[in-house]
């Protein structure tokens, strides 16, 4: 058998396009049987080659991401990247771009017309400013606590038992004799 190289394109006229359902169901079905013949069907390829180049560009992505992550790039880096970008774009077309790639990845990019009884985006963002806004009202004259979000207690040690001393000075001197 001759398997050919991984290509991973997204065109129409590519062969081995990005099959992302197939690596899906793939990781599934691995959890089952590891016999490629039986991968094959389960994952709805034709060819056994075909189970062994998805395998392939799992291998490929994992590695991808792993190299991304440790050059430091991470989910992190791209929104410090796009804030700082927002913050210092010189042009205003730039910053409007910025602003829509957050709303874009906040799924708030598009404006559907849900009728009446549905709710938008935009109502819930209202809500929320205004519970905010609330919030502040009513906490203005409260002192603010500053906690660690780490609930303190108190612990009550029990009382240990004469035999369990005897034998805890019992071991001591034992090591003591060991290690000198």
């Amino acid at each position: 058998m001759k398997l050919k190289p991984i290509t991973i394109v997204n065109a129409k006229y590519s062969k081995y396009s990005q099959n992302t359902a197939q690596q899906i169901f793939l990781l599934k079905a691995l959890k089952v049987t590891n016999d490629p013949k039986k991968l094959a069907q389960m994952i709805g390829v034709k060819k056994v080659a075909d189970v062994y180049r998805t395998l392939d560009k799992m291998v490929l992505r994992k590695e991808f991401h792993k190299a991304l992550y440790d050059s430091g790039i991470d989910f992190g880096y791209i929104v410090n990247g796009l804030k700082i970008e927002a913050a210092t774009a010189e042009k205003s077309a730039d910053r409007i771009k910025v602003y829509q790639t957050l709303l874009k990845s906040l799924g708030m990019d598009k404006y559907d017309d849900v009728g009446d009884g549905g709710s938008q985006w935009e109502d819930t963002l209202v809500k929320k400013m205004e519970q905010d806004k609330k919030d502040k009202l009513e906490n203005k004259d409260k002192p603010k606590e500053i906690s660690s979000g780490v609930e303190e207690y108190e612990v009550v040690m029990p009382e240990v038992p004469e035999s369990v001393r005897a034998r805890q000075k019992e071991e001591g001197d034992i090591g003591k004799s060991i290690y000198g």
